[in-house]
C-alpha cells in the first residue's frame, strides 16, 4: 500500500494537494507565524484566574525509565527538563504516574508512594527552572503544570516486562486472550470494593501532587487503561457497569474523591472518544492491520456497537458536559483509541512499532478523524472548556500549518505534542520564535522507536534523532530488535 510521504513534500500547496486526494478537509494555514506576527498558537487562554501563555500543549509520556520502586532516573528528569525547555506552556500529565504498584503498565513506570513526594516535587522544580533558564526569570508565571493519575488495567506489567498481570472491569471478547485471562475465570476482575479502595488511593496521589505544587491533575480516562474501560463495560452488572450512568460512576467518583482531599486543585481528564474493534496483521504476508472478528455488538465507548466503525460522540459530549457543568471541570485532553490494539487510529505512524502492523489507511485518514472529533466536541461545550487535540506529530513540516489552522478556525483551543517533543524538544519555541524548525532535521518521522523500545524493554526515547539515546548501551539492543522485524517479514 502506498501512502503520502510527507517529508519528499517541499510546499504547503503540495500538502493540501494531497489531503484533498484522501478527501480530507482540515484548515493549512499558508505559513506558521510567530508571536511577533500574531500567531493564534501565542495567544493565552485562562482557566480559574490563571494565565495559560501559548496554545501549545506537552502530552504525558511513559518513559520506561523510573527506578523498580517508582521513583524518577535520570533519564526522566532529562525529559521533564526539556518539557520545560519546549516552550509550551500547558503541560499535560508530563508522566503517566501509577496511583499503586500493581496498576502499573511495566516495572519501571513512576508509582506514587508517600515517601516520593520529594522526587515529585524536584520533577517538577526541574521542569520549571529549565523553563527560567531558557526564557528568563518568572516567565513561568502563565505555565500551568498537571500530573497525570492511571492505573493500567488490563495493560499492568508492574513486576516483569514479560509477564501481563492485568486487572479488569470487565471480560473482553478479543483482549481477554491477549493478557493471558479465560473468559470463564473472574479472578482478575475488580470488585466494587476493590474498586473503592482504588478511587481512595487516586485521592491519596492527587492530595501529594497539590503538596507538591502541581496545578492539577489528570485522572485517565484514555487508550485502552482502566478509566477508559470502565466507560464501555456495558455488561458488567452492578454499580459500576450497563446504563450510562453506571459506566460513569467510576470517573464521577475519581473526582469527587478528588475534590473532597484536595480543595482548589484543578481537574483535567485525558478522554478516548472514540474506539475501533482491536485489530492484528493480516495473515497474507503483508501485515497490514486488520479488524479481529468479534460479537455483533462490540463493547466501545463513542462508537456504534454494532457498526464498530461508525463514530457517535453523543456518550462523550453527554458525559463531558456533565463533568463541565455538575463538577465545574475545565480541563479536558482529548484522544482516541488506543496503542495496545489499534494504533494506527490513536497513534498514526508510517512505520509501525515492533509489535503493531502496517498502516491499514493513509495515517493522514486518522489525523484529521481525531481532529474532526474535536472539532465537534468543541463546538458542543461551552466557550470556556478548554479543548485540547492530539495526533499532530505526524504532520511534521506541516504540523505548525495544521496546528495555527484548527486554532484559528476554534475547532480546538490548544494542540498537544507528544513523540515530536522527544526528538525536538524545542520545537514550540521555535514555531513561536520565527525559527526555521526544520534546520536541524529532527522532525519526528514516526519510526515508532519510542513505542518499540518498550515493548521490548528498553527505556523510551527518540533513538534515531537523539544522540543521548544513540549512545546508550540499549541502541545496540534497538538495532537488533529492528532487524529482527525485517527478517521476520
Amino acid at each position: 500500500m502506498s501512502y503520502v510521504r510527507i517529508g519528499a513534500l517541499k510546499e504547503v500547496d503540495e500538502f493540501r494537494d494531497a489531503l484533498r486526494e484522501l478527501g480530507l478537509d482540515i484548515p493549512v494555514d499558508d505559513r506558521p507565524l510567530s508571536a511577533a506576527e500574531g500567531s493564534p498558537l501565542a495567544l493565552p487562554l485562562s482557566i480559574a484566574g490563571r494565565a495559560i501563555g501559548n496554545r501549545w500543549c506537552i502530552h504525558p509520556m511513559e518513559g520506561w525509565d523510573g527506578t523498580d520502586d517508582g521513583r524518577p532516573s535520570e533519564h526522566t528528569l532529562r525529559r521533564w527538563q526539556h518539557f520545560g525547555e519546549s516552550g509550551a506552556k500547558l503541560i499535560w500529565g508530563c508522566e503517566a504516574v501509577a496511583v499503586r504498584h500493581d496498576g502499573r503498565a511495566n516495572p519501571n513506570q513512576l508509582t506514587y508512594r508517600p515517601e516520593h513526594a520529594s522526587e515529585f516535587a524536584n520533577l517538577r522544580d526541574t521542569l520549571i527552572t529549565a523553563h527560567r533558564d531558557a526564557y528568563g526569570a518568572n516567565t513561568d508565571s502563565d505555565l500551568l503544570i498537571g500530573l497525570q493519575l492511571t492505573h493500567s488495567g488490563r495493560f499492568c506489567r508492574p513486576n516483569r516486562k514479560d509477564r501481563a498481570e492485568p486487572w479488569i472491569a470487565y471480560h473482553h471478547p478479543v483482549l481477554d486472550a491477549r493478557v493471558g485471562i479465560d473468559a470463564h475465570d473472574d479472578g482478575r476482575l475488580l470488585t466494587d470494593g476493590d474498586i473503592r479502595r482504588l478511587i481512595d488511593d487516586y485521592a491519596s496521589a492527587a492530595r501529594m501532587a497539590q503538596q507538591v505544587g502541581f496545578d492539577f491533575v489528570d485522572l485517565k480516562c484514555c487508550h485502552g487503561y482502566l478509566g477508559h474501560e470502565f466507560l464501555s463495560a456495558f455488561d458488567r452488572p452492578g454499580l459500576y457497569g450497563g446504563d450510562f450512568d453506571g459506566r460513569m460512576r467510576f470517573l464521577r467518583e475519581l473526582i469527587e474523591a478528588v475534590q473532597s482531599a484536595c480543595p482548589g486543585l484543578m481537574i483535567g481528564v485525558r478522554l478516548s472518544v472514540f474506539d475501533f474493534p482491536p485489530f492484528r496483521p493480516s495473515d497474507d504476508g503483508t501485515f497490514v492491520g486488520m479488524p479481529e472478528s468479534g460479537p455483533s455488538s462490540w463493547p466501545l465507548f463513542g462508537t456504534k456497537r454494532e457498526s464498530p466503525f461508525e463514530i457517535d460522540l453523543a456518550e462523550p459530549i453527554a458525559l463531558l458536559r456533565l463533568l463541565y457543568e455538575k463538577y465545574q471541570l475545565r480541563l479536558f485532553n482529548i484522544t482516541a483509541g488506543s496503542p495496545y490494539y489499534n494504533p494506527h487510529m490513536q497513534r498514526p505512524a508510517f512505520y509501525p512499532p515492533s509489535d503493531g502492523y502496517q498502516p491499514p489507511e493513509d495515517p493522514l485518514v486518522g489525523c484529521v478523524r481525531q481532529a474532526n472529533a474535536v472539532r465537534e466536541i468543541k463546538q458542543a461545550l461551552p466557550a470556556d472548556a478548554i479543548i485540547i487535540g492530539s495526533a499532530f506529530s505526524y504532520f511534521q513540516e506541516f504540523l505548525p500549518h495544521v496546528a495555527q489552522g484548527v486554532v484559528r478556525a476554534s475547532w480546538m483551543d490548544a494542540v498537544g505534542i507528544g513523540r515530536l517533543v522527544l526528538s525536538d524538544w524545542r520545537f514550540p519555541a521555535k514555531v513561536l520564535g520565527g525559527v526555521d524548525y526544520r534546520a536541524d532535521k529532527k522532525l519526528c518521522r514516526t519510526f515508532s522507536d519510542c513505542t518499540t523500545a518498550p515493548r521490548n524493554g528498553l527505556v523510551s526515547g527518540c533513538y534515531p534523532l537523539d544522540a543521548y539515546y544513540k549512545d546508550l548501551p540499549e541502541a545496540q539492543r534497538m538495532k537488533e530488535v529492528k532487524a529482527g522485524i525485517r527478517q521476520a517479514k
